[in-house]
């Protein structure tokens, strides 16, 4: 009886082992897939939501067409115009950028039509003076009357998230661009480098040496003492400075500029070398608002722009636009003065 009595208290406590033993690797394995959970989602955050990695390339791209309008993508380093900004963001978060980035709708980037990708711009809202940088690492916008889209948080540091467009003016900050440009090539160069194949190891030989004698008429050299040093050349170390190019930040920084006057909105049809082909056009568009012609001078010569306002908002311009496009002129545009 006794021995019975001690066999079923050593077989409690065993088993009372195994069930807090199944416990803990229970929870270790709870632990460890609550780990990984994280530690994907961590992942996927940072390389996007399809595993493509986050890191964009150098693109300018080849001419293309858009709802039978063609584009030119080039580099232009001197670029600066005005127009009509629009913003978007949640439908295209987290979606790649026409040069392989993640967008980020709350991060401060932009779409554009032909500068380089990545290019940094100096953005002014014309109608408050603020301004910011903005990185363009996207295509767009396609819609007529617009020259730039922003991502939503360029939007709100602009403060026209609630209107949904704005007057601005659009100016690329050349050096800050080219370093981009450049950073974006070395970080190409790096992705797709190989590593060389190494070489077979050179076959292995004896050598062997012997002291020989100086040939005729010549005579050997005295040994070195033991106390014979080499000293280096006396004078100044000159140091050799290696520059390193500071890669510009989109800090998210809003400045002020003064504005000299409110901006006019005009839709205009297009460009003339001719003025009585010009004076055609105004003909036909007349009927649609007070539409005048107005001269400008390029390499001494002179265009004859033919335009419709100016317009009392960007809803009354795009009205307008779509009417111009409708009555055959396809690439007219909504532009700011």
């Amino acid at each position: 009886m006794g021995l019975r009595k001690h066999t079923t208290s050593c077989g409690d406590r065993m088993w009372r082992n195994l069930v807090v033993l199944v416990f803990i690797l229970l929870l270790g394995a709870c632990s460890e897939t609550t780990f990984l959970a994280h530690a994907t989602k961590e992942l996927q955050d940072r390389m996007g939501s399809n595993g493509a990695k986050a890191q964009g390339i150098y693109k300018v791209g080849n001419p293309y067409e858009i709802n039978g309008i063609w584009y030119y993508p080039k580099v232009e380093y001197d670029y600066v115009d005005k127009g009509i900004a629009s913003w978007y963001g949640p439908k295209f978060h987290k979606r790649k950028t026409a040069n392989g980035e993640i967008f980020d709708m709350n991060a401060v980037s932009a779409a554009h039509r032909t500068l380089p990708m990545p290019s940094l711009v100096r953005v002014t809202n014309l109608n408050s003076g603020r301004a910011i940088n903005v990185r363009i690492n996207d295509r767009g916008p396609f819609a007529h009357g617009r020259i730039i889209d922003l991502s939503r948080r360029a939007a709100q540091l602009l403060g026209f998230e609630v209107a949904g467009t704005a007057p601005v003016r659009v100016e690329i900050l050349p050096e800050e661009s080219r370093q981009l440009a450049l950073r974006a090539k070395e970080l190409n160069f790096a992705g797709h480098r190989t590593e060389p194949k190494k070489p077979d190891s050179a076959p292995t030989v004896s050598v062997t040496s012997s002291k020989l004698p100086p040939p005729d008429g010549a005579k050997a050299a005295k040994p070195p003492s033991k106390d014979f040093k080499v000293l280096p050349a006396a004078g100044r170390r000159e140091k050799v400075a290696r520059s390193q190019s500071v890669i510009a930040q989109v800090d998210g920084k809003v400045t002020y500029r003064r504005i000299e006057k409110m901006p006019q909105i005009f839709v205009q049809a297009g460009s003339f070398s001719q003025f009585q082909n010009a004076h055609k056009v105004r003909a036909v568009l007349k009927q649609l608002g007070p539409t005048k012609i107005t001269q400008i001078d390029i390499d001494k010569r002179p265009l004859f722009r033919v335009r419709i306002g100016p317009l009392d908002n960007v809803d009354a311009a795009d009205q307008i636009l779509a009417n111009v496009i409708k009555a055959g002129f396809p690439e007219a545009e909504t532009v700011v003065d």
